[in-house]
């Protein structure tokens, strides 16, 4: 198994539009990589192409206070 990569631009997009079963989805993808043992990268895509990394998710733990932040709004 590989890295998965989470573009937050593209969560922040779900989180507005309360598309829950998206970011089920992305957040069952993301335990699935740690509990093989990747790590899950968050990435900044911007409209002019440039790809900005600016976290690593490697742990359970690490994965639940992300997943609290992303529901938190909802």
């Amino acid at each position: 198994m590989q890295e998965y990569i989470i573009n937050v631009a593209e969560v922040e997009d779900w989180q507005t539009i309360k598309n829950i079963d998206a970011l089920d989805t992305l957040i069952a993808r993301a335990k699935s990589t740690i509990v093989n043992g990747e790590s899950v990268i968050l990435v900044r895509k911007f409209s002019d192409g440039r790809t900005e990394r600016f976290d690593e998710i490697t742990t359970l733990e690490e994965l639940a206070s992300y997943k609290k932040g992303v529901y938190k709004y909802l």
